[in-house]
């Protein structure tokens, strides 16, 4: 299923996009795209019915503001230097154990949203990921498996990162992974039953209509599977818990000077296979 929240910001309505394309209110069979409902496999068997019975009323996507399509979302646990061809790119060793950072719930915009440059940036950067979302708690799992069976499903990110704040300003990364939205997630949850191999998903991102980055989740340092197993070992992952998997080689900051980093007006657009596409104009904060 490919599961979405549809309409202004803080007031958003759960909805399905079909088979067909076409858009299905969901407000009738559900309240919210969120952990609750993610956790809970007879709610999910609703869902599906419903979409089953064709009974769900269409919508008017003309002018329909896309969301986030997971509400309520605990934390964001983000994976740095996940690609072999990022690390190579940045002159980095590939990390002997994941690299993790925290974004803050409130970094999180829809995918078409306006992303905000912050005050004083000189170096924001795009970043097209994987993102997993979390369907049933987990804690100290032992295996890669097991950690696969912990997924409700896939979302499409853009960990868009301001490179001085995060790498020459001290401290930790987290100051340049947390401004004001910063975090555009969508256009669909994706349940994990459509996507049976997140290890061969095509991404791909442009700026200004120019490719940038193209690469393939095949080429990651620690798949998706070892990435859950690893972190439940270190924090608990509750049910809407979104983990942002790292992107591949093709960010301003691994290019030659002058670094293209993004500026006012600029246009990026992303998509991952399977997983739809986004498309952010960026203006000053």
């Amino acid at each position: 299923m490919k599961l979405l929240r549809v309409g202004p910001v803080g007031s958003e309505r759960p909805a399905l996009l079909d088979q067909d394309g076409t858009l299905r209110d969901l407000s009738g069979v559900i309240t919210d795209v969120d952990g609750a409902l993610l956790a809970d496999e007879s709610v999910l068997s609703r869902v599906r019915d419903a979409a089953e019975s064709g009974g769900l009323a269409a919508l008017d996507a003309e002018g329909l503001r896309i969301g986030a399509p997971v509400g309520r979302i605990g934390k964001i646990v983000g994976i740095g230097l996940n690609y072999f061809g990022h690390a190579a790119e940045i002159g980095a060793e590939p990390p002997a154990e994941p690299i993790l950072f925290l974004k803050a719930a409130d970094t999180v915009a829809g995918p078409d949203d306006t992303v905000l440059i912050p005050r004083g940036s000189v170096k924001t950067d795009w970043e097209a990921e994987l993102g997993v979302v979390i369907g049933s708690t987990a804690r100290y799992l032992d295996s890669a498996e097991q950690g696969l069976a912990h997924v409700a499903g896939y979302v499409l990110v853009n960990d868009v990162s301001e490179r001085e704040f995060q790498i020459e300003r001290g401290g930790t990364w987290d100051k340049g992974k947390n401004c004001e939205t910063f975090t555009p997630l969508g256009p669909w949850l994706v349940t994990a039953d459509e996507i049976p191999n997140p290890q061969d998903l095509d991404v791909k991102l442009w700026v200004n209509g120019e490719l940038q980055q193209h690469g393939n989740t095949s080429d990651q340092i620690f798949p998706v599977g070892e990435v859950v197993r690893y972190l439940s070992r270190f924090m608990t992952l509750y049910p809407g818990d979104v983990i942002v998997t790292g992107t591949p080689a093709g960010v301003a900051m691994g290019r030659p000077e002058p670094k293209p980093y993004l500026r006012a007006g600029d246009v990026v657009e992303l998509e991952i296979e399977g997983l739809g596409r986004q498309r952010q104009e960026f203006k000053s904060a």
